[in-house]
């Protein structure tokens, strides 16, 4: 039994204290103290309710009972589900994730089914060691095979191996939190070698780069990989990492390890459902839709609040509306995006969701609660970097909490201005209880300060995807300088008269010029160019067709084609320019730069004007053909735009249909869930029934030696004894009684009155059936054959739960009572 097995090598005085919890039978009495006090040294204890905890001690779960941890103490509970569907393993986990953090331990031991695989996840989203037992070593591989299939098990071998690994993980712990922070106060900021090694190899296997985290962060999860393995130093696990891919995995989701729950900091839910979500439908200006966007959503909680918040705030608007919320929900773990998409929770988020919205919003399922479509409906979501993705736009709220804090100042500053950018004018954006904006408090205003709740403030000055580049300087093309704008012309340092010089050069006298990305969005501006760029009417779009003069437009849009297909530059020269500032020329060169890196793939357009006398003179040259041409120019203009229009409305088409796909996807993952719900649910019945088959043999052997010992003792005190049930029917008797009353094996279950005796004692069956309805003993003396006397008693049977079950007859041999008697009367015949 690897319970016994692990046990068995537990120190005595390890310091742990020990709850078990098994898939007992709820109708029968454990055996379990018992047979685990036989093997281990510690005090084996059954759990009663507040029973205090206790190091060196183990505490086993009672039947048809849930075990959790509060307070330091155990509670005991009726269980949730039905027989058979019950996850207890997983109630204790959750309890003790909560109840002793990053010091919880999480063993998973032989066993049928998927119980304890979310348990362990949440001891993992805490910083807690989970220890899962070799699947090859168990009897039953199911629970051990699912745990490690969800990358939760930090430690993996034989029941009789994982204490001593235990131990050693706990004392190579690295130090309390405190000294850690300390320590890390006191390092310089730059990483380490070995830890620009650590952080490298993360990059090349998985693409994402951490070296923007906090050290602080980085530290405390390596340290735990390090203590799991018995490294000493930072050098030797990285060259461990270089000789074990798959730990990297490992780590990668150790860094990714998120802590959420439904409602977290309910006085922000409460305001968020009463206050800002209703204000903002209310600002909502007819639209049919708000857009939400839930960053690092871990495993989904977060979203799902929101979407249940947003229909509370529905029923406090004071006209009823159609509004309907779109979330997106975005982490970087795939793991964690699969969880969250099926929308399942064990029993114990009941402690955090109040029982009103339980019964609303969730389902009650066989293995806890279950999301309901319609909030399941408003949720999509999708594995994302928000480091290295493009964004989400278009909001109208934003979560991200508790996210930033572990990211450091630079990507925080980063962060914050492109949440401004996606949101819409007014949108909400929500931070974690230990975040705020920081010095940006010109782009959001304090909505509720305290709870962290903010709204987005529109800036007059350019506010579009330039924050999206703000970590390299854009170069012109003339003069392969970098680019600034008015608001740094001042920014360099006093005395340095050459660099301001040239910073003002640039920007008064260099022309008028735009950087665009991949998509033919603006990325940044450079001069003047309100005659060549117009906002388009509706709703702001940086796109360059759609700002760009209708004049401009075509012979653009088929210079950008030639550029990305050659290395030159693609000159237009003396392209008509209308606009409100009057009709005029303009020279406009095309090209798609290759260096430096950061601007590589991207593309820099150049306006140029041409004086009037110059325009003159090349017109002079003008001829027929070339009006005739100009005018074909303008017939293709204007398919080439009416094909850009066709081409956005694919595209918005398109990506209607990938939402639809994702939802379909959604509800398909969830139909699977429910297919195998019933698999999951004949293998706790069936480890059940293994179980009760353990202890019931386990009784049969205590019977059989309890057999045993009556057998001789009967046998010891040579008294003939023969027991008869209700019916006068033999039931059992001794050897010697086999010598006076004639009795085999085969006699078991004859009536009394079919045996043959040497007693002369024909009323023996009468006096049997008096005693059994008097219920008063009955004794004499008897002859029988061959000259010898008995003593006949006949008294009740009486069970241990004092119910009359027949009689019991003694026959005492009192032949050798009687010569004497005789002898003493002078009888002769003595």
């Amino acid at each position: 039994m690897a319970l016994e097995q692990f046990l068995g090598q537990v120190p005595p005085t390890s310091g742990l204290a020990y709850v078990v919890v098994q898939h007992l039978d709820p109708t029968q009495k454990a055996l379990l103290p018992n047979l685990l006090q036989r093997i281990t040294g510690m005090p084996v204890r059954e759990a009663r309710q507040r029973m205090r905890i206790e190091p060196d001690c183990v505490y086993v779960i009672p039947p048809n009972t849930e075990l959790s941890i509060v307070d330091g103490a155990l509670k005991l509970a009726a269980p949730f589900a039905p027989r058979g569907r019950r996850l207890p393993v997983d109630i204790l986990f959750s309890s003790l994730a909560r109840a002793r953090g990053e010091q919880g331990i999480a063993v998973i031991l032989s066993g049928m089914g998927t119980d304890g695989t979310l348990g362990l996840k949440a001891i993992k989203a805490v910083g807690g060691l989970a220890v899962v037992q070799d699947p090859a070593t168990a009897q039953f591989d199911s629970m051990p095979a699912s745990a490690i299939a969800a990358g939760c098990a930090d430690i993996i071998g034989a029941p009789e191996e994982l204490p001593s690994r235990i131990l050693a993980s706990i004392s190579a712990t690295p130090a309390p939190a405190p000294a850690r922070a300390a320590r890390a106060v006191a390092q310089p900021v730059a990483p380490s070698g070995s830890l620009q090694q650590v952080l490298l190899l993360l990059r090349q296997r998985t693409r994402h780069d951490f070296s923007l985290y906090k050290p602080s962060t980085l530290h405390r999860r390596i340290e735990r990989r390090m203590a799991i393995h018995g490294l000493p130093d930072l050098a030797r696990y990285a060259g461990f990492l270089k000789q074990n891919p798959e730990e990297v995995d490992l780590l990668f989701n150790e860094l990714l390890i998120g802590v959420t729950s439904f409602f977290r900091d309910p006085p922000v839910w409460d305001c968020l459902a009463g206050v800002a979500l209703p204000a903002l439908l209310e600002r909502s200006g007819g639209a049919q839709q708000l857009r939400a966007w839930v960053v690092g959503c871990s495993t989904g909680e977060e979203a799902w609040s929101l979407a249940m918040a947003f229909h509370e705030a529905l029923e406090r608007v004071p006209q009823p509306t159609a509004v309907t919320l779109q979330i997106f929900a975005s982490d970087l773990s795939a793991d964690a995006i699969a969880r969250a998409r099926r929308g399942q929770y064990p029993p114990s988020i009941s402690e955090a969701v109040p029982p009103a919205r339980l019964a609303r919003f969730f389902t009650a399922s066989e293995s806890g609660y279950r999301i309901n479509k319609n909030i399941r409906d408003m949720v999509l979501f999708a594995q994302h970097d928000v480091v290295l993705d493009p964004p989400f736009t278009r909001l109208d709220l934003v979560a991200c909490r508790n996210l930033l804090i572990y990211f450091n100042q630079s990507l925080q500053q980063r962060l914050l201005p492109l949440f401004h950018y996606s949101l819409r004018p007014g949108g909400l954006l929500l931070l974690g209880s230990a975040e705020t904006i920081g010095r940006f408090s010109h782009l959001f205003r304090p909505v509720e300060a305290k709870l962290r709740i903010y709204a987005r403030q529109d800036q007059p000055t350019f506010g579009g995807p330039d924050m999206l580049i703000r970590s390299f300087p854009p170069l012109s093309p003339l003069t392969k300088e970098p680019a600034v704008s008015p608001s740094q012309i001042d920014a360099g340092p006093p005395g340095n008269l050459k660099a301001a010089a040239d910073r003002v050069l640039l920007q008064v006298f260099a022309p008028a010029a735009v950087l665009l990305n991949r998509d033919a969005d603006i990325v940044y501006i450079s001069g003047r160019t309100g005659k060549y760029l117009e906002p388009a009417a509706g709703q702001a779009n940086w796109n360059f067709h759609a700002m760009v003069r209708d004049s401009l437009r075509g012979p653009i849009y088929a210079a950008l084609k030639r550029a990305a297909a050659q290395a030159e530059p693609v000159h237009l020269h003396e392209l008509e320019l209308t606009g409100p500032g009057g009709a005029g020329r303009v020279d406009v060169t095309v090209q798609v730069l290759r260096e430096p890196m950061a601007l590589k793939g991207m593309t820099m357009v150049v306006f140029r004007d041409l004086a009037p006398a110059a325009a003159v003179r090349r017109g002079r040259t003008s001829t027929a053909a070339e009006a005739a041409l100009a005018g074909e120019i303008q017939r293709y203009r204007d398919e080439i735009q009416a094909l850009g229009d066709e081409a956005r409305a694919s595209r918005e088409q398109l990506q209607s249909a990938n939402e639809e796909l994702q939802s379909t996807n959604e509800e398909l993952q969830s139909t699977n869930e429910e297919l195998t719900t019933s698999k999951e649910e004949m293998q706790s019945m069936n480890e059940e029934l293994q179980t009760i088959n353990a202890e019931l043999q386990t009784r049969l052997d205590d019977l059989a030696l309890a057999q045993s010992d009556m057998r001789n003792l009967l046998n010891s005190i040579e008294i003939a004894i023969l027991f008869l049930d209700q019916n006068l029917n033999v039931r059992r008797y001794t050897d010697r009684a086999a010598k006076i009353i004639s009795l085999r094996e085969s006699d078991i279950g004859r009536p009394l009155s079919d045996l043959s005796t040497s007693l002369e004692y024909p009323e023996l069956h009468e006096d049997a059936l008096e005693t059994l309805r008097t219920l008063k003993y009955s004794e004499k003396q008897i002859a029988a054959s061959g000259g010898r006397w008995f003593s006949v008693r006949i008294m009740p049977y009486r069970r241990l739960d004092n119910v009359i079950d027949g009689v019991v007859i003694t026959l005492v041999d009192i032949t050798a009572t009687k010569k004497l008697e005789s002898a003493l009367r002078g009888d002769p015949a003595a």
